[in-house]
């Protein structure tokens, strides 16, 4: 790696600085990221800020003898003021993931639930993008709603300009962001064009303040004259000759460091200014430059006339951050490759739930040494894998090749066994450290972030229930447990009908539907506890229209999060599909808040595959504790989580009917409470 690294463009030397951007938020974060080795600071020409980026050099030679710490040297950089920036205070492990992505090579990075995997390779795209200005990154995730998630976040850094993004695929119509224009390439086409058009008319405005040209050059709706092309001239023949002229009068007048030169800045009129110093008059001329900069970037525009042409134009050529899902990328290989689509980054969240073949795809969307190619060898420099082989794995529905061909294990899980070097992410943010208990024995030296013990949604408890989380025994409804109306459609009225209780019942004492999901394990259930909840829930009722902010099965959520979490599984004769611990881990690690399992208690509980977890379950009452007349308050004197609950306070539910009943008579009240006001 390291003749590598000396012999190929695009990548750092190993005795360079390696660019970190914007990953430390200020000096002390930097220094507490490399606890055990001596810093130092070496400043680079930047005004004083309030935050800076960091170049980092980890030479091999080591320090004072009087120390046996690494010797660091850090290059504090100017932070650009106008970005937002990176917001997230990364822990010293995410900050070695960060840096082992940036190198040339494989990276493997373990995100147990909830560690930031999405936040670091966010980190690593963005800190590409400026480190490496001429590189192309590919994104690749095994589903839409996590492509959406990453390609949100690192367009919401602010840090990166929009023209520079596409996302191929037909889950962009599911992408929430502000841009005027889509993210398909042809949405990205037409954003260029109208940026085209904005940028043109600025050019004509600047021609106008000079006098070069007036109202009469315009064409008959206003458009403005110039094209990319001549505005490309008009840039060399009267843009930078007006700045030589500035430069050396400013130089013969003021020697350089004059303060006010408004006499001499040619453009007063078109940037609308009365004074100007000569730091502002040189900010001015750094504009102009940026501006003609983009604009010659849209001539190919006006070249290719086509709408195809165009897009794929776009695709090969102007964008530098591609998204798109494994599944796509299998779909168009042969068309990108025909292109001559290239590459030199690939950033592959969901590692662990993709196929070995689904993961070898994205290598493989440009032309390398085996293939007939112009270049003959592969830009491809980096592959930065993130995911979790304690999660799910990939979905095989055929037996035989699931077990015995051994074919959902992924290429993640594989390297992973083989000993392949990989970094594991070792402090989570999401859930209550109770809640993470239920999980953290399946990883090494799980912790929490400090917020999770310190920020006030954590410390309080939750209104209207005992605990944070409590596993719900549910028996035979109306003498049935789980059915099966078609073959391996799995559903149970009881847990469905209790779940859909409870839902109303936080509703009712003012939780947000919006913060609560519903899971369940199986397709069917899935479907009755839909069905369930547009019967309490629908048009005419006292909750008409409100649902949960999803539900979903363990599968389909893996992912996703939310505050709270009511989990069915379904089954009442045997364990089922839940026996693989990795489902397990999924299912009990949504939830932020509080986690309300519903099952047979001595199916689940006497399952040996399943102990560790739910021995802790065990420890609290297997029925429903709720503490009635409790509200959802937005003020700071809610019970605390560690607080206990007076013994007369706490109603315990004996079954499905019982809550009902207590629902039933909710929504009754708050109908006479609607009749009287």
């Amino acid at each position: 790696m390291k003749h590598y690294a000396l012999n190929t463009v695009g990548v750092n030397k190993p005795d360079d600085y390696l660019d970190f951007g914007d990953t430390f938020l200020d000096q002390d974060h930097l220094k507490d990221s490399f606890a055990t080795e001596l810093i130092i600071a070496e400043e680079e020409n930047c005004d004083d800020r309030k935050r800076y980026n960091y170049k980092i050099r980890f030479p091999t030679s080591k320090g004072p003898q009087s120390t046996n710490a690494t010797v660091i040297e850090a290059m504090r950089c100017p932070h650009p003021e106008q970005s937002r920036g990176n917001p997230v205070r990364f822990t010293p492990v995410q900050v070695e993931a960060i840096r082992s992505g940036l190198l040339p090579g494989l990276t493997l990075v373990v995100g147990p639930p909830g560690t930031g995997k999405t936040d670091v390779a966010v980190q690593i795209i963005s800190s590409l993008y400026h480190t490496y200005p001429t590189q192309r990154t590919i994104i690749i995730t095994h589903s839409n709603a996590a492509l959406n998630d990453i390609f949100s976040k690192v367009m919401a850094r602010g840090d990166i300009d929009e023209r520079y993004f596409v996302r191929l695929g037909a889950g962009e119509r599911d992408l929430d962001t502000d841009s005027s224009h889509d993210f398909t390439k042809i949405g990205r086409v037409a954003y260029s064009i109208h940026r085209r058009d904005q940028l043109l008319e600025q050019v004509q405005q600047l021609s106008e303040s000079l006098g070069i040209s007036g109202q009469a050059q315009r064409g008959a709706d206003g458009s403005p004259s110039y094209t990319c092309e001549t505005a490309e001239y008009f840039h060399k023949h009267q843009i930078v000759r007006q700045r030589k002229i500035f430069e050396k009068k400013v130089l013969e007048i003021t020697g350089g460091n004059g303060e006010d030169v408004t006499a001499l800045f040619p453009f007063c009129d078109y940037f609308k200014v009365k004074s100007v110093s000569l730091a502002e008059a040189r900010s001015f001329f750094s504009a102009l430059e940026k501006l003609f900069s983009e604009l010659a970037e849209y001539r190919p525009f006006e070249l290719l006339r086509s709408q195809r042409q165009r897009a794929d134009y776009l695709v090969t050529k102007q964008a530098r951050i591609v998204a798109m899902t494994c599944t796509h990328a299998a779909i168009v290989r042969s068309n990108l490759i025909e292109l001559g689509f290239e590459y030199d980054n690939v950033v592959m969240e969901e590692s662990g739930q993709m196929l070995e073949i689904e993961s070898f795809i994205p290598f493989l969307l440009q032309k390398g040494r085996t293939d007939d190619s112009v270049s003959g060898l592969s830009r491809l420099k980096r592959v930065c894998m993130l995911g979790d082989h304690n999660q799910l794995p990939p979905v095989v529905k055929n037996a035989s090749f699931s077990k015995f061909s051994n074919l959902d294990q992924s290429l993640f899980a594989r390297l992973i066994r083989l000993g392949v070097p990989y970094v594991q992410l070792d402090k989570q943010g999401r859930a209550r450290p109770e809640i993470m208990k239920l999980y953290s024995w399946r990883y090494n030296n799980l912790g929490n972030l400090d917020h999770v013990s310190q920020s006030l949604a954590f410390q309080r408890a939750n209104p209207g229930l005992v605990y944070p989380f409590q596993l719900i025994n549910v028996e035979d409804f109306e003498g049935k447990g789980e059915t099966t109306p078609t073959p391996y459609f799995y559903q149970n009225m009881g847990e469905a009908e209790y779940v859909v209780a409870l839902f109303q019942y936080l509703v009712l004492i003012g939780y947000s539907p919006d913060k609560i999901s519903i899971l369940t394990t199986y397709n069917g259930q899935k479907e009755l506890i839909a069905d369930i909840v547009k019967q309490r829930c629908g048009v005419g009722s006292p909750l008409g229209g409100v649902t949960p902010k999803a539900i979903s099965t363990v599968d389909q959520y893996q992912g996703q999060q939310n505050d709270i979490i009511l989990l069915s599984l379904v089954r009442t004769k045997t364990v089922g599909h839940l026996r693989d611990i990795r489902r397990l881990v999924v299912a009990v690690s949504r939830a932020r808040l509080g986690l309300y399992v519903f099952c047979r208690e001595r199916l689940f509980c006497q399952s040996h595959d399943l102990k560790m977890t739910m021995d802790q379950f065990l420890d609290r009452p297997t029925k429903l504790q709720l503490v009635l007349g409790e509200t959802v308050s937005e003020d700071d004197t809610g019970r605390t989580v560690n607080e206990d609950v007076p013994p007369e306070q706490v109603f315990e539910v004996e079954d499905v009917s019982h809550l009902g009943s207590v629902v039933h008579r909710m929504q009754e009240d708050m109908l006479a409470q609607m009749e009287e006001s």
